[in-house]
């Protein structure tokens, strides 16, 4: 165990919509959870890792940095990263899997602050992204043609199943329905209750095929995943699970739009790494900053073939809670809350540890796949319950 990397603490902040408590103790709400989670104290921690780090430019999206937290908790860390040049929001988490399976740290605080709602409700405080008169970084490659949202993009990919592979909105819409179902058990959730096929279908379209039930919506909140080196598993009071494998890769922005997002190369390489395969995996939390982005993980995990996700998903009852392979069993970001990512790495450690109450899926899951992104730039890692 002495070179493996282990997730041994969860945490996460309130979840809300415009709060008033600060980012930074939304962090530090999260961490103190985390780290009692796994009976570690703060000066046990000589690692802190998160994406992208703290951005001037855009505060809502990412208004905590690593340097704040290490300073406010007045940590001694021997190795710290983040930034946005990273393969994706999980990346973080794969980063300080190499570190202490390189040495180079013992505990890991990783964290994801998310501030959108609270930003955009008190823009005095959190100015907007800020224009200075021409498009640099990567809206450069997407503005000018009309893609103002990740939304715009993601549909393109998604009409290419509709065109192409037959994709129905009534298919698509079991992502958004099986979301809702399983955050109305959550309590941490902002949704409270299930939604209706009828109700998805009346809802306005967003960037069709895309509705307004197929994308997320800006939340406040934070998580926190604390890993561990295998040979420091002594100090730690909790059940740990092990990150079996990690994969990521990035699309270049400047190129034409790939035929294939970047879930596929990504789910491909995961298999790589590790000698576990589909079959063996319990429960799948995958990236839904829009509907259609499981259902790419799902063809780029190899659980079906590229253009059949739709299919596989169909009736809703292949990924329930009770199916044969559980998707997203806490929400997601369509029924969680846009936690960005990191939800789904909270999830799948509060399943394989059967501590998920009612939405705990039924048997003894030992394998899960958390996932982040999909497009441009993704993410995945393999966790086992030993």
């Amino acid at each position: 165990m002495g070179r493996e990397a282990y997730i041994t603490g969860i945490g996460m902040s309130e979840v809300g919509v415009r709060l008033s408590r600060s980012p930074l103790k939304l962090t530090l709400d999260a961490i103190k959870e985390a780290i009692a989670d796994a009976g570690l104290t703060l000066d046990q921690i000589d690692g802190v890792s998160t994406y992208p780090g703290k951005m001037q430019i855009f505060l809502g999206f990412s208004p905590v940095g690593v340097d704040e937290v290490i300073e406010v908790l007045w940590l001694k860390t021997r190795w710290h990263t983040g930034a946005a040049e990273a393969t994706a929001q999980l990346g973080a988490i794969a980063d300080a899997a190499s570190a202490v399976k390189a040495g180079l740290a013992r505990h890991v605080i990783c964290f994801r602050t998310v501030y959108e709602a609270a930003a955009m409700a008190r823009p005095e405080e959190y100015p907007p992204l800020q224009r200075t008169g021409g498009l640099s970084g990567n809206s450069q490659w997407t503005t000018p043609f009309g893609a103002y949202s990740a939304a715009c993009w993601t549909a393109q990919y998604a009409m290419r199943h509709v065109k192409r592979y037959g994709m129905t909105r009534e298919q698509l819409a079991q992502v958004a329905l099986n979301d809702h179902a399983n955050a109305a058990l959550n309590p941490r959730a902002l949704v409270k209750e299930p939604l209706t096929l009828d109700k998805y279908m009346a809802s306005r379209m967003i960037a069709s095929p895309l509705c307004l039930y197929d994308c997320d919506r800006f939340t406040d909140a934070s998580t926190v995943v604390i890993v561990s080196a295998g040979d420091a598993l002594d100090e730690v009071k909790s059940v740990p699970v092990r990150i079996a494998a990690s994969a990521g890769s990035v699309e270049r922005y400047s190129w034409d739009q790939a035929e294939w997002a970047s879930a596929y190369p990504t789910g491909r390489d995961l298999w790589r790494n590790t000698d576990y395969g589909p079959k063996d995996v319990d429960t799948v939390q995958l990236y839904d900053g829009f509907a259609f982005q499981p259902i790419t993980w799902l063809e780029g995990l190899g659980f079906c073939e590229a253009g059949e996700g739709h299919r596989f998903i169909e009736g809703g009852m292949r990924i329930a809670r009770d199916g044969q392979l559980p998707m997203n069993t806490g929400g997601g970001q369509l029924g969680w809350g846009r936690l960005h990512g990191f939800g789904f790495a909270y999830e799948a450690v509060v399943q394989l540890r059967g501590e998920g109450g009612e939405r705990q899926i039924p048997g003894d899951p030992k394998v899960a796949v958390a996932t982040s992104g999909g497009g441009p730039m993704a993410a995945a890692l393999l966790l086992a319950r030993d």
